[in-house]
């Protein structure tokens, strides 16, 4: 498999640049801000915790509290696994096998197309640039092979925040079900809609063949506790998915699961804090590229904490954020991270993220250095 270009990118300027404007998950907590509002005393319950291993499917009452996020799912429907990359990659493996073939929709998390790659044939489906980011089903629909047998999608989806109209998810179920194909759906910003109208089913509420992908770190805003899942009715694969998990973490940290349980517990409050902070920064991305018109095209995602404006401007988008982390401290993420080795991807994008804090600094250096290179352009 190729290098992960997010993750090397990221290896490089992460904990380098002064603004993270490109974070993918919103604001996070410590421990003291997350017990306060779980309430309870957290001290005594770590202080009185085995640190021995935990059970492979995850401990009993994380499964439980997961499933009640779902609309039909029991526990017994639930997976967990180090982080939301670890059943990812378990998936593709168990689902197939080098004389099969799957449909991945373009662009998208890298691992969603690079994993199965690594395995058999892969065709890549196009989002419509044009369409408000659509998944083009008629494509999807001509993609389908006798040896088809999976279908990977991710809504809202990273990096363009695109949701499908409910008509066109329906139509995509029933286009699975009708030639018995998984459907492997990255859920990881569900809860996050800028519209909850627009909300969709889960995956795996809806088709009895999908697997829904989720983790704590993304709407939640808990990437440190490493807890993600795979919901699934099949519990023939989800058996499969625990073996291979043999191979792999082999079981999750027990104070991680106890501090998941504790936010799922709060899970309202944490959502609803998190869309408000969203929402102010959404505000304040409007106001900056409301300045900047003849630079950028602009326009609000249907959901999750990231957005994928186009940039306008000389030289390109690959030197615009190579040199505004060089000179102002500014991360933001290229189109070249969202390169696709399936069909072409747009290469005048780059990806910000509005999920956490400081991103009005973040900003006001961005000004500093479209001043300094796009003088000709006046800001307000």
């Amino acid at each position: 498999m190729r290098d992960f270009a997010l993750e090397v990118h990221f290896s490089r300027w992460e904990f380098n640049a002064r603004h993270h404007m490109t974070a993918s998950d919103a604001e996070s907590m410590t421990l003291g801000e997350l017990a306060a509002m779980a309430g309870g005393d957290v001290r005594a319950g770590l202080d009185d915790l085995w640190l021995g291993y935990t059970e492979t499917w995850g401990a009993p009452d994380l499964r439980a509290a997961i499933a009640g996020t779902y609309e039909t799912l029991e526990a017994g429907d639930i997976l967990c696994f180090a982080g939301a990359e670890e059943g990812l990659y378990a998936a593709m493996r168990i689902l197939l096998g080098p004389d099969d073939h799957a449909i991945v929709a373009v662009p998208n998390y890298q691992a969603a197309e690079t994993v199965p790659l690594g395995i058999c044939a892969v065709t890549g489906v196009p989002l419509l640039e044009d369409d408000r980011w659509r998944l083009d089903l008629d494509a999807l629909q001509a993609a389908i092979r006798p040896n088809t047998r999976l279908v990977s999608i991710n809504l809202p989806n990273n990096p363009t925040g695109a949701l499908m109209p409910r008509a066109d998810f329906d139509a995509l179920i029933a286009i699975c079900r009708g030639h018995g194909l998984y459907l492997f759906s990255d859920e990881v910003y569900h809860l996050l809609e800028q519209d909850p109208q627009k909300r969709l089913p889960q995956a795996a509420d809806a088709y009895e063949k999908a697997l829904s992908l989720n983790v704590m770190s993304k709407a939640y805003g808990l990437p440190g506790l490493r807890i993600g899942w795979i919901a699934c009715r099949d519990r023939a694969v989800l058996q499969k998915l625990e073996r291979y998990k043999h191979y792999l973490s082999i079981c999750n940290a027990a104070p991680s699961e106890r501090l998941a349980v504790m936010a799922l517990s709060v899970r309202d409050r944490i959502l609803a804090r998190n869309r408000a902070l969203m929402t102010e920064n959404l505000a304040r991305l409007d106001a900056f590229f409301a300045d900047y018109p003849h630079l950028f095209d602009w326009a609000h995602p249907d959901g999750g904490c990231i957005a994928y404006p186009r940039y306008r401007g000389r030289n390109g988008v690959e030197a615009f954020c190579r040199e505004i982390v060089e000179e102002e401290g500014v991360l933001l993420l290229p189109a070249s991270v969202y390169r696709s080795e399936l069909i072409a991807a747009p290469a005048d994008r780059f990806r910000i993220g509005f999920g956490r804090r400081g991103v009005e600094d973040g900003l006001a250096a961005m000004r500093r250095f479209l001043q300094r290179h796009h003088n000709d352009i006046a800001a307000a």
